[in-house]
């Protein structure tokens, strides 16, 4: 049933599109492992773990790079020719992979981080990011995981959010992602790269 809605809201996200005649774990190990990993653990902290993600939310992501509505100058050429079918399987492919975690050795970034994830910072009007992201940092099926994602990919996109270089999910992000102090942003990323 899950791979079903995937395949749906794909198919509605990103419209015809030329299939590549090839499975998911191919498609992986010709494109996708070189940055985010052939189990989707990424190889550099710059690019995203997809392993444990969301499905629905890697489909959504997948298919605004496939229509322009996300753009970034590796992934966009990479998601181009992918079918409704190809990114559905990619989805399940790295949601069905066990999701990393990280270590971070300064306890008082972590428990910066921890303070400002589960309460938010009234004075600065930063809510608490677990309201949306889950108490977890797991997600929904529109929000990303966050849980053991990468520190140095979770500074980057909340920079892009600031900046509003990301060009998608920019809307609510970009207020809250705006408030954050430097501190603020590598305490959050430190604690949710070390969360299960």
């Amino acid at each position: 049933m899950q791979r079903f809605t995937v395949l749906a809201l794909v198919a509605l996200l990103c419209g015809p599109s030329w299939a590549l005649d090839i499975a998911a774990p191919d498609i992986v190990a010709m494109r996708c492992g070189a940055c985010h990993g052939p189990q989707g653990q990424a190889t550099s902290p710059i690019y995203p773990s997809l392993a444990g993600q969301n499905p629905q939310y890697i489909a959504k992501q997948l298919s605004d790079f496939v229509a322009g509505r996300r753009v970034n100058e590796t992934m966009s050429p990479q998601a181009q020719d992918l079918s409704p079918q190809n990114i559905a399987e990619l989805a399940a492919f790295f949601a069905a992979k066990p999701p990393r975690i990280g270590r971070v050795s300064n306890a008082d970034s972590v428990a910066h981080g921890q303070a400002l994830y589960t309460q938010g910072k009234a004075a600065s009007g930063i809510p608490a990011c677990a309201s949306c992201h889950g108490l977890d940092a797991h997600g929904t099926a529109t929000l990303p995981r966050l849980a053991g994602q990468n520190a140095r990919y979770l500074s980057t996109q909340l920079q892009d959010f600031t900046l509003r270089r990301r060009t998608n999910d920019n809307a609510v992000m970009h207020d809250i992602a705006a408030k954050l102090s430097p501190e603020d942003t590598k305490a959050l990323s430190d604690y949710l790269t070390q969360l299960p």
